[in-house]
């Protein structure tokens, strides 16, 4: 039975929970972990951390579920596709990625689980581009022992609607590049899309399969888009042309290919003046000028459709919330409220 007790009774039991030692901006840690036996030398370093009463259990009787076994049920009914968790650590378990992808968090799911008293389970948002090995979720239980019928409950929810964390693996490898301008096509300015786009695909495992300049010509930008995809380029991505200037005729360029646009223009600055469109199942991603110089748009979407997903309109229109970049000095995205 878990027993409440003076720290200084304490010689000879067992503690009944990790606790933790803090030093500010040093350390923070488990210092004494569950099950440990105290002993007379432990006393004062109790005491130092703060702890003039502690839990021990007397026998093996038990008011509920362990916070340790309940934060491994926990993570077992909300770690799904490719994230795998370890053994808790202060009453706590962490999800992390198994490939490099696209978080999937079934927020619907996520909320109702936390909306059970007792259970703490906290994500990254759905949607953030994850390494392998990266932290993707966080679960325990608040109450060192939690009432058995919360967790049946919880792990009802993952039986019927599967779990809610999840990564999408990145499955397009090969990207295309289309530089579009009479400006760069003439050599009055020098192409930068493709040297800013390489390290951006590569860190979603993708490469540069081919890359052309065209002018401002809407025929030959449409065989341009045509030719990408029969060379077997599982994304394309248009640089240039797609303001209201009359000499810009990208969005017809594209249209000449055959493809079908799904969105021109987003809520998301910068990035305003973007593209989206498909071409038989391929994806086309026009970029604005600005993904030069800034994060915008490109970095949004890109992870998204690298992952092999086609973005609708309404979920472009839902990006307006959260879609103004504060132009940071130090770019930290996508740790930070762009687009989350």
């Amino acid at each position: 039975m878990l027993k409440k007790i003076k720290t200084s009774e304490a010689v000879g039991l067992k503690i009944a929970h990790d606790m933790t030692k803090i030093i500010p901006g040093e350390y923070k840690g488990a210092r004494f972990t569950r099950g440990h036996l105290v002993t007379v030398s432990d006393i004062d370093e109790l005491l130092s951390m703060g702890k003039e009463h502690i839990y021990v259990m007397e026998d093996s009787d038990q008011p509920g579920v362990h916070e340790e076994e309940a934060a491994a049920r926990l993570a077992e009914s909300l770690a799904g596709e490719n994230t795998s968790f370890g053994t808790p650590r202060e009453g706590r378990i962490n999800i992390k990625a198994t490939v490099p992808g696209l978080l999937k968090i079934d927020r619907e799911m996520l909320d109702e689980i936390n909306s059970i008293e007792g259970i703490s389970a906290a994500t990254l948002h759905s949607n953030t581009p994850v390494k392998a090995g990266g932290l993707v979720a966080g679960v325990k239980a608040i109450p060192l022992y939690i009432e058995e019928e919360k967790l049946s409950r919880v792990e009802a929810l993952a039986a019927g609607k599967g779990k809610a964390v999840r990564v999408k693996p990145y499955i397009i490898k090969k990207v295309g590049i289309i530089v579009t301008g009479n400006e760069v096509y003439n050599g009055l300015i020098q192409d930068k899309f493709v040297e800013v786009m390489r390290p951006k695909l590569e860190a979603l495992g993708a490469c540069i399969l081919a890359h052309t300049i065209v002018p401002d010509d809407e025929d030959r930008i449409g065989r341009a888009v045509a030719e990408m995809k029969q060379k077997g380029a599982g994304l394309i991505v248009t640089c240039g042309g797609l303001s209201v200037d009359p000499d810009d005729v990208t969005l017809e360029g594209v249209k000449r290919s055959g493809a079908e646009i799904l969105s021109y223009g987003s809520p998301i600055m910068p990035g305003a003046m973007s593209l989206l469109a498909v071409l038989e199942g391929t994806p086309i991603l026009g970029a604005p000028a600005g993904g030069l110089y800034h994060t915008t748009s490109i970095d949004v979407l890109l992870p998204r459709l690298i992952a092999g997903e086609i973005i609708t309109r309404q979920e472009i229109a839902g990006y307006g919330y959260g879609g103004l970049c504060l132009n940071c000095t130090t770019c930290q995205y996508p740790v930070c409220p762009y687009c989350r």
